[in-house]
């Protein structure tokens, strides 16, 4: 099952559960516009390789489309059409004025140099020039894209428009219009959904047991934010190895050894023991934080799941066949377009201080994440007690509900 038909089952039981209008829930299924481009680059060898890239907006409804763009071999159109498809419904579920987007190109990074790596930049954004822009399509940061590659991005911008365009990308460092607090927002985002999931179900959060898969972006900030409301975090993960102390592992110590460590890896860190990754999911913790990649809680070891509470840093983690025995198991499953929305929270903050040349302070940015998410939290969790259903399928039908209503007025069914 691709991960298309896949993200349609969540939203197939919201559609049914709610009994949306058939001409919405035609609208909201397919994507408004795909682009797919070919950027030809001189590489240092002096041969001309050509990269394949897209970029997908999947909806404009209630406002500019928005996402990240991700550099990786396994970008396929399929994988940005969902991912378009999730930033819709997560930007609707923080009740942003945002539709969604997601672009990316096939390439392994690893095997560019930096100033390759610069020119295939600068040349997605030369082909897909006509389809973006601050009020059109807002990319952003994913996968092995960073503040570096959307400065570029944004320069290149600038000088196909004529004017310093700090508004048409997210994600940028500070120097170039950049928002404080966007490095750790979708960690927070993901503790904050994490701290109001252990309220419902009556927990404490100090001493409360923590693994986290994944210590990338999302996942390091995840880990060291927990730790700083109390929780302890017993089980780190990454694509080589995993670490496990069940005394606690202090997460920002961590960074700073794989900081330097091979691979930038967790693998080797003296004050854990080494474990099998894969059983960092299989803790029996009280939070399990799944950060990584799509499709890592699968039907093979759902049934191996002991955490009480699931809270979804990456997108797409669970499979639906997972999903209905963690359902069935009673375990309390916070979903990615709900836990992990803080990242385009802030971004939509950065696009904003952008557009009025005005910033904010990080406790600023800080307050105002930690009010919307604590609201959307609510009111997904409202949804799953009046319909009787997952926080999954409730958080879709919060953002179709919003979708819905957009639509109408706009005349559109």
């Amino acid at each position: 099952m691709g991960l298309i038909e896949q993200s349609m089952i969540p939203l197939n039981k919201a559609i049914e559960a709610m009994k949306l209008d058939p001409g919405a829930a035609a609208i909201i299924a397919v994507p408004e516009k795909t682009t797919e481009v070919h950027i030809p680059v001189k590489m240092d060898n002096g041969k001309v390789q050509v990269f394949t890239g897209y970029r997908c907006q999947h909806s404009t409804i209630m406002g500019p489309a928005k996402g990240g763009v991700r550099y990786h071999t396994a970008v396929n159109m399929d994988e940005v059409k969902t991912l378009a498809f999730w930033m819709t419904c997560k930007c609707a579920v923080a009740g942003l004025p945002y539709g969604g987007g997601k672009g990316g190109i096939i390439v392994d990074v690893t095997k560019l140099s930096e100033r390759e790596l610069e020119a295939l930049t600068r040349g997605y954004i030369d082909k897909i020039a006509g389809v973006i822009g601050e009020k059109k399509d807002i990319p952003a940061p994913d996968m092995n894209t960073n503040a570096k590659i959307m400065g570029w991005m944004m320069d290149e911008y600038s000088k196909i428009t004529g004017q310093y365009e700090p508004g048409f990308i997210t994600g940028k460092d500070i120097s170039v219009g950049g928002s404080l607090g966007r490095a750790a927002a979708t960690g927070r985002g993901v503790v904050t959904a994490a701290l109001e999931a252990l309220k419902v179900k009556g927990m404490k959060v100090k001493g409360a047991t923590a693994a986290v898969q994944g210590f990338g972006n999302v996942g390091s900030w995840t880990a060291k934010l927990a730790f700083d409301e109390g929780m302890k975090i017993v089980a780190i993960s990454d694509v080589f190895g995993a670490v496990f102390n069940k005394k606690g592992i202090d997460p920002y110590k961590l960074a700073e050894y794989t900081a330097t460590s091979k691979g930038h890896s967790v693998v080797g860190y003296p004050d854990a023991d080494p474990i099998d990754k894969e059983l960092v999911l299989e803790q029996k913790v009280d939070v399990l934080f799944p950060c990584a990649m799509e499709n890592q809680i699968t039907k093979a070891n759902a049934k191996k799941i002991k955490a009480t509470i699931i809270c979804e840093g990456a997108n797409g983690p669970t499979t639906p066949e997972a999903d209905e025995i963690l359902d069935k198991k009673g375990i309390f499953v916070v979903p990615d377009i709900l836990a992990n929305g803080g990242g385009v929270t802030v971004s939509y903050f950065e696009w904003v201080q952008n557009l009025y040349r005005f910033y904010w302070s990080e406790e600023e940015v800080k307050n105002r994440q930690i009010d919307m998410m604590v609201k959307a939290f609510k009111e997904v969790h409202d949804l799953t007690l009046e319909y009787k259903v997952s926080m999954r399928v409730a958080a879709y039908i919060a953002a179709l509900k919003r979708l819905a209503v957009a639509m109408k007025f706009r005349g559109m069914y």
